[in-house]
């Protein structure tokens, strides 16, 4: 049984996530259920999220995931959100660049070396047929023509208005950028983020949740003036930070390993356009390390010019090293330009725009970091999870302690001390998610918390009633102390309170 299948098994059966969704009818690919505990990381890590953001004066805004069709078209999605397909003899339909990627992954294969992203169709069709990849359903042949399906999910509104179920959040951001300016009292720079579903129309979707026809966005947009991206003050708190970047000069080198580089001396050296640039991408790293994604398993990659949106400066991605699907990307940093507030100008024949230092009316630069917030859930589920076999199967979730979807689990010696036990458990219930557990030996129990990633377990015996204290035992290091009962919910809450390095 490979990593991916016994993952997807252990998460379906203990509670995090179930699917392809609905699973009583049969399931439809690319929708997946959280279940409990799949919900509680989600949750915590949208919660990173948030702290992260919010703490950089950024304010999180809900829009529409319906828009009509106009929208679109302005955007530019309708004309250019498609991906490459292609068939096998069968009629099976695929995406043409996943399937190469994918057989690079389980071959070992340098990917990016491949450059997908910009590869035309007659490089797609050159790499299947030198790579030898064939129907993943039944092994057939592939027919060597590339087609293009756009991924926008269409809908109607009322009787014939023809609307889209956005593929992102973004656009919908955009559009209130008038009214941001009035709360702001049209200062820049400014920001908003929005966390939300999208909706995109996969024609095959692949890798367990790293590809979802359904999942839930995060999207912050930095608002400021172009001459203001060049000195920008919140920069110089950023800009001793050491980041590892793997540049365009470095992938074609053939080089494949980042450089380890403060954001000051990246920026004298040319690697990123201006200051503000920096403290996005600082940013983003740090948001990543808040949601618990170890700095060892992260690097930002940079976008070739042929990859570049034809509107963007500069693109970045963070990409995590999954031990599943090796280097994934996971989030996006991308300065926009204008690009976006000038086209929902234009074709909504509405000015979008603030007013600079002279007075004069400028349309905003935007820097974006843009991600699906199911693939940082996944990595966390992926990397920390471990199956030891030569343990009689035994399997443990080390998530870090503040991203945990349980945080405390209370045990009762014996059946004899319920009644004190759930009593502590009731208070502790109030502050964490905790789970009661009565039912096998002590060490059976502490497995169970293991396998979940619960990080404490409280054991009340029978010295408890004496000396009003219990045993508070540590998922990772196997520590245990005794702490007074009244003093537990402060313990545990100082050892959550901080990501472990």
């Amino acid at each position: 049984m490979d990593r991916l299948t016994r993952l997807a098994s252990y998460l379906q059966d203990k509670g995090f996530i179930f699917g392809p969704a609905p699973e009583i009818y049969g399931g439809l690919a690319g929708f997946f259920d959280y279940g409990p505990l799949g919900k509680g990381i989600k949750n915590n890590v949208e919660q990173a999220i948030r702290k992260t953001f919010t703490s950089q004066g950024l304010f999180e805004v809900e829009c529409p995931t319906i828009l009509p069709e106009e929208v679109w078209v302005a955007s530019g999605h309708l004309g250019n959100f498609t991906d490459p397909l292609i068939k096998d003899e069968k009629g099976n339909i695929f995406r043409a660049d996943n399937l190469i990627e994918e057989h690079c992954s389980h071959n070992n294969i340098d990917a990016d070396a491949l450059r997908l992203d910009s590869a035309s169709n007659t490089q797609l069709l050159d790499y299947i047929k030198q790579y030898g990849i064939r129907s993943p359903v039944d092994g057939s042949e592939l027919v060597p023509e590339i087609t293009y399906h756009n991924l926008m999910m269409q809908t109607t509104v009322g009787v014939d208005r023809v609307a889209y179920n956005r593929p992102e959040t973004a656009t919908t951001t955009y559009l209130p950028f008038m009214r941001y300016m009035n709360f702001f009292r049209d200062k820049l720079p400014n920001g908003v983020f929005q966390i939300g579903k999208a909706y995109r129309n996969e024609i095959s979707p692949r890798q367990f949740m790293l590809r979802m026809r359904e999942f839930t966005q995060a999207e912050a947009q930095f608002f400021l003036f172009e001459k203001d991206k060049k000195e920008f003050a919140p920069f110089q708190k950023v800009a001793d930070q050491e980041l590892p970047l793997w540049s365009v000069a470095a992938q074609d080198e053939g080089s494949y390993t980042p450089q380890l580089i403060s954001l000051q001396d990246a920026l004298e050296k040319g690697l990123i356009q201006h200051q503000a640039y920096g403290w996005s991408l600082a940013l983003a790293w740090n948001l990543f390390l808040a949601m618990g994604i170890p700095k060892e398993a992260m690097r930002f990659r940079q976008h070739h010019k042929d990859e570049l949106a034809f509107y963007a400066l500069d693109a970045w991605d963070i990409e995590i090293n999954l031990p599943t699907f090796g280097w994934t990307e996971m989030c996006g940093v991308h300065d926009r330009q204008d690009y976006d507030l000038t086209q929902h100008a234009k074709h909504s024949s509405k000015e979008l725009y603030a007013l600079n230092p002279d007075g004069k009316r400028e349309v905003p630069h935007v820097l974006e970091i843009a991600f699906g917030v199911d693939r940082p859930v996944f990595a966390l589920l992926d990397l920390y999870y471990e199956h030891k076999e030569k343990e009689e199967g035994k399997t443990t979730f080390s998530i870090p302690y503040p991203l945990a979807p349980v945080s405390v689990c209370v045990l009762p010696l014996t059946n004899k001390l319920n009644d004190q036990a759930y009593e502590l458990f009731t208070s502790l219930q109030q502050e964490f998610i905790a789970l009661y557990d009565k039912s096998g030996s002590v060490g059976k129990r502490y497995l169970r918390a293991d396998t979940i990633g619960v990080p404490f377990c409280v054991t009340f015996d029978f010295d408890s009633l004496e000396d009003n204290a219990v045993t508070l035992r540590d998922r990772d290091t196997g520590e245990q102390e005794r702490v007074g009962i009244e003093f537990v919910a402060q313990r545990i809450r100082e050892k959550l309170s901080t990501l472990k390095e």
